[in-house]
């Protein structure tokens, strides 16, 4: 065994020197001897201290019998004492006892264990490495457990022991994987790995750590994939995914990702979850364009935390919430609002990280608002105000554009309220001259469409001033409402040509005369045509209508509506001629033929009273047909009955019969009591037969 397998517990100096290990016997090797610091069991010390006594006295150590009595005679008589019987008698009783007393202690006397620290281990047995190794092994700690291993490990292959020991060191090896398996289950991967290691590579055992370790890492990675799964679902808000792959983890065989790591992770997911909701809603306030929501959904993007997964994206949105802000400004500022767009870019809060941008559009936005003013002072105000744009700033282009336009602007500006105060005057000279200064002003300028505005105002008031005058008379002379007069005033007011200011409203006044004109003038046909409708001559007042009627004037609806009502009341009185003469034949044909025919006619017709009478008679003729009938053929009677029209005076009497009729020929059959005779039915159901018309 070398230097380096001792045990770095055990001192490599405490072992006897190798002059006194050669002379410890057989017994001492295998951890019979005493420990080194305590006597022998028997000593004689106390004999060695009596000796010296004596030898002290001048006494010998070592006498026979011979100078003992030579002493005694020499010295004197003995002791009285020692001349008692009874003393000698108790001597002899007890020396015999100690003796056996003594002789059974030394056999009940266990060895005593060796001491495993003070051994010289290169000189010692393999029952003591063996003894010493189970020592350390039983601590059951790596630095134990190795050390245990390194005692025995050196023995040769042929030595008696070696089996037991090959046994030992594999159950140590194991020991050592099951503590590395802790550390493995409790988190600490390379902790595990480092510990798994420790066992010698030369051993049979270490197969097993390989094995092990591969196992581990497989675990480890899927676990840990699993894990990073889940938190890129979270990233994305896809919660149920996350979930799902969270429950994965429970069946992970390491108690530190199936408990630890799960518990983390579902909290984890939890607290993404709320956050997510919270910017979940904070994006649909944003999308709703109202500036308190998107102010409103900063707040709760902010209020994310940075641990949450979320807040990445949280603090992505921020930004784009302000940009939305900012999208808004911009709209009211595209609408001239220039107030309302400051006032939005104002609100924007400083987390959303567009101060450079938001202080640009408040310093274009603040120009534009001056130069809207309209004048030139306002003009003025907003180039001062450009021109403190810096040339870093990426609205500088923009804010020169502007200058060179707000300039133009100036002379533009000055053309129009010089125009304008000149129109003010209201006199067709001061609105010629007013067209005439802003004419100066070029379309392509800043101002060009404003002032073509104003051009077209001024000339329409010129135009009405020039053309009032026309249609003032008009007015006046269609008052009489003759056709003379009204043909005058359409003369007069067709004088306004097309195109010109007053031009609509002169032709709605020409199209009014034209129409009572033409009621003037078509009248007398349609008051012909009425009287001869009141005097029954329907065809002829059609007639007369028509040429009203087709010629697309002013009373041809009302033509057109009084030739559909004759036309109407024509076809009811040939409705009603017909049904007469279809009734006349008495057949159920003919009846309902007649009943059909009579029931066109109109409900405004003078003829509906005598139709609904002539149907009430008739339906009571079908009824009596199918009675009759339905003496010989009650199907033929039900079919005859049927025909009876809904709202007739006959037909509730013909749904009876019909019903009655019915009952017979599919009788309910009903339980009959014994004691009580049931009465025959009659042959048939039939009241008695009447005459029709009572003949």
């Amino acid at each position: 065994m070398t230097e380096r397998d001792i045990p770095d517990s055990w001192s490599r100096a405490s072992g006897r020197k190798p002059d006194q290990s050669q002379r410890l016997s057989r017994t001492e090797q295998f951890g019979e001897t005493q420990p080194f610091d305590v006597p022998a069991t028997g000593s004689t010390s106390k004999s060695v201290k009596r000796r010296k006594k004596n030898h002290t006295k001048g006494l010998p150590i070592n006498s026979n019998s011979e100078e003992t009595a030579q002493l005694s005679s020499t010295s004197g008589k003995w002791p009285r004492w020692m001349k008692s019987w009874t003393l000698w008698l108790v001597l002899l009783m007890l020396i015999p006892s100690s003796v056996g007393f003594l002789a059974m202690a030394m056999l009940l006397k266990l060895p005593t264990a060796p001491n495993c620290p003070s051994i010289f281990w290169p000189l010692a047995s393999a029952s003591v490495r063996l003894h010493c190794a189970q020592l350390a092994a039983s601590k059951q700690t790596v630095n134990d457990l190795l050390q245990a291993i390194a005692l025995v490990k050196q023995l040769p292959q042929n030595h008696p022991l070696h089996g037991e020991i090959d046994r030992f060191i594999e159950e140590w090896s194991r020991d050592i994987l099951k503590l590395a398996d802790q550390s493995f289950q409790t988190g600490n991967l390379e902790e595990a790995i480092a510990t798994a290691r420790k066992i010698p590579e030369d051993l049979v055992a270490y197969k097993l750590v390989n094995e092990q370790i591969d196992k581990w890492q497989s675990i480890w990675s899927k676990a840990e994939a699993t894990y990073n799964g889940a938190i890129a679902e979270v990233k994305e808000r896809r919660w149920q995914s996350a979930f799902m792959l969270s429950a994965k983890m429970l069946r992970v065989d390491n108690q530190f990702w199936a408990g630890t790591k799960y518990d983390q992770l579902n909290r984890l997911i939890a607290t993404a979850r709320e956050d997510g909701d919270k910017l979940g809603k904070a994006e649909s306030l944003a999308n709703s364009k109202v500036v308190d929501n998107i102010l409103e959904a900063i707040k709760l993007a902010e209020s994310i935390g940075q641990e949450s997964y979320i807040y990445q994206k949280a603090q992505e949105a921020i930004p784009a919430f302000g940009r939305k802000m900012l999208e808004l400004a911009q709209a009211k500022l595209d609408k001239q609002d220039a107030d309302e767009a400051l006032n939005i870019a104002r609100e924007i809060p400083e987390s959303a990280k567009l101060q450079g941008e938001t202080d640009d559009f408040i310093a274009i936005a603040d120009a534009k608002r001056s130069a809207w003013i309209g004048n030139v002072s306002g003009l003025e105000a907003a180039i001062a105000q450009a021109q403190q744009i810096d040339p870093s700033r990426p609205v500088y282009n923009e804010a020169q554009q502007l200058i060179v336009r707000w300039q133009l602007e100036i002379e533009d500006v000055a053309h129009l309220e010089k125009a304008r105060i000149l129109a003010s005057q209201g006199t067709v000279p001061n609105l010629t001259a007013a067209i005439a200064q802003v004419q100066l002003i070029p379309a392509s300028n800043p101002r060009g469409a404003e002032a073509r505005q104003e051009i077209g105002r001024w000339n329409a008031q010129v135009e009405t001033i020039e053309d009032q005058p026309y249609l003032d008379r008009a007015e006046q002379i269609a008052i009489f409402e003759d056709i003379n007069s009204l043909q005058a005033a359409i003369a007069q007011a067709s004088e306004i040509r097309r195109g010109r200011a007053l031009y609509p409203e002169a032709r709605k006044k020409i199209r009014t005369w034209v129409r009572k004109i033409e009621r003037i003038q078509d009248q007398p046909y349609l008051d012909q045509a009425q009287e001869l409708a009141q005097s029954g001559n329907l065809t002829a007042a059609i007639s007369t209508a028509q040429q009203i009627a087709s010629s697309g004037r002013a009373l041809s609806q009302e033509a057109q509506a009084a030739i559909n009502d004759w036309e109407g009341q024509i076809r009811t009185r040939e409705n009603w001629k017909k049904a007469q003469e279809v009734g006349v034949a008495g057949t159920p044909e003919a009846l309902v033929e007649a009943i059909r025919l009579a029931d066109r006619v109109s409900n405004n017709s003078i003829l509906r009273m005598d139709a609904n009478q002539a149907i009430d008679q008739w339906s009571q003729q079908l009824l009596e047909i199918a009675r009759t009938q339905g003496q010989s053929d009650i199907a033929r009677g039900i079919d005859i009955a049927k025909s009876v029209p809904r709202g007739s005076a006959a037909y509730s009497a013909a749904q009876e019969q019909i019903k009655t009729w019915q009952e017979f020929l599919n009788p309910q059959p009903e339980p009959q009591p014994s004691s009580v005779p049931q009465p025959q039915p009659e042959s048939l159901p039939f009241p008695r037969s009447t005459t029709i018309n009572g003949q």
